[in-house]
């Protein structure tokens, strides 16, 4: 299937919001020299951001760069964030950090695996041209060595219980050449068990083939629709009493919470996804995420639909911890067809999908159709 196998909702795709929440974030200077950061990097007290986050300078731009720290000129800021335990992770500057190691430390271009050696043109000052960090003087070496980069180093003291703030950060301050989408902006910055846990189970075998992808989303949207789920199964949606929540805001809150990183969370979790997967592809069929053609309701129309997912996999959760093993499973791709013709439920998968009255009814629809119980 394409990448374009996902339906995507107006006001999700546009889901912006202005964070009142208070912080209080301190931010202080310090000029550190690739010495110091080349260590770093070595006893993992400098992170770069779990997202693989490809290497993309080309070789004149990173030997230019080499070039500059050894004329003496300045180099652009770096900028950190201290995690909670104590380590700093590169929110912007990674190119920078990784050239300097790279020529320094490993001596190895990573894009062909060869000698790392300055761009051999006339771009480059002919004492360099062409070298490698080996082939420099004991003078130049020190310099690259001991030349300081100034890092603006950022840190969340409120509130303790999530770090919402350093995704707000990241998200106006990273500098890559691709804006990143939410869910790799939450990966980058959400470092702990939790992050790991989406890893571990967007590789679930039903969740790929009920995604209609098997190959992982290179965007990270499948991860984001894992956390979706387990975001939106919880107390929080059911007593919510505001009319109206920003998904984006959500997830991010749900995700930096310090309470996602506990080991019996973590476990539910775990255990809720993989349950709520092996029931739906078994039951219910890989069809299940699936929308109705529109003009033609007898027509599966392949691409997975966000709203169905996050009402039936929370109707799943529901019924499997009420009923257990005596769940109903009769005709239950029936039921969920005759689900999408349903007039209410179709305005609540496709307008308004994050008021809270349209997420409750959706999932109270889902569950009044497959099992015959009603949402409280």
């Amino acid at each position: 299937m394409k990448e374009d196998n996902i339906v995507e909702i107006e006001a999700e795709v546009n889901d912006s919001y202005s964070n009142d929440d208070l912080y209080n974030i301190n931010s202080w200077g310090a000029d550190l020299s690739f010495r110091e950061l080349i260590t770093m990097y070595d006893e993992e007290e400098l992170l770069k951001p779990e997202l693989q986050r490809y290497y993309v300078w080309e070789k004149p731009e990173a030997s230019r760069f080499i070039e500059s720290i050894l004329l003496g000129l300045p180099v652009p800021s770096i900028f950190l964030a201290n995690t909670k335990n104590d380590k700093k992770l590169i929110i912007d500057g990674y190119q920078r950090i990784m050239t300097v190691y790279d020529f320094v430390k490993k001596g190895i271009w990573r894009k062909d695996g060869k000698t790392f050696k300055l761009s051999n043109t006339d771009k480059i000052n002919e004492r360099y041209r062409g070298k490698a960090f080996n082939e420099l003087s004991d003078q130049d070496q020190r310099r690259i060595r001991s030349t300081t980069i100034h890092a603006i180093v950022f840190e969340q003291k409120a509130p303790k219980d999530n770090d919402t703030s350093l995704y707000q950060v990241f998200e106006r301050i990273n500098t890559g050449g691709r804006a990143l989408l939410p869910q790799e902006i939450r990966n980058c910055v959400n470092q702990g068990e939790f992050n790991d846990l989406l890893f571990e189970l967007n590789e679930n075998l039903n969740w790929r083939q009920l995604f209609g992808k098997s190959e992982k989303d290179s965007r990270m949207r499948d991860m984001e629709f894992i956390l979706r789920f387990l975001a939106l199964d919880t107390d929080f949606i059911k007593k919510n009493e505001a009319s109206t929540i920003s998904l984006k805001k959500y997830l991010n809150e749900f995700m930096g919470s310090t309470s996602s990183q506990t080991p019996q969370i973590i476990e539910e979790r775990r255990e809720k996804f993989n349950n709520v997967m092996d029931f739906v592809f078994h039951n219910i069929g890989e069809n299940a995420f699936f929308n109705i053609t529109a003009g033609d309701e007898t027509k599966i129309r392949k691409r997975f639909y966000p709203t169905i997912f996050d009402s039936i996999c929370p109707a799943v959760a529901i019924a499997l911890r009420q009923f257990g093993d005596q769940i109903p499973i009769h005709n239950l791709e029936e039921k969920r067809l005759a689900l999408l013709k349903d007039e209410d439920y179709k305005k609540y998968i496709s307008e308004g999908t994050m008021q809270i009255s349209h997420i409750h009814g959706r999932i109270n629809l889902a569950l009044n159709y497959l099992f015959n119980i009603s949402y409280e």
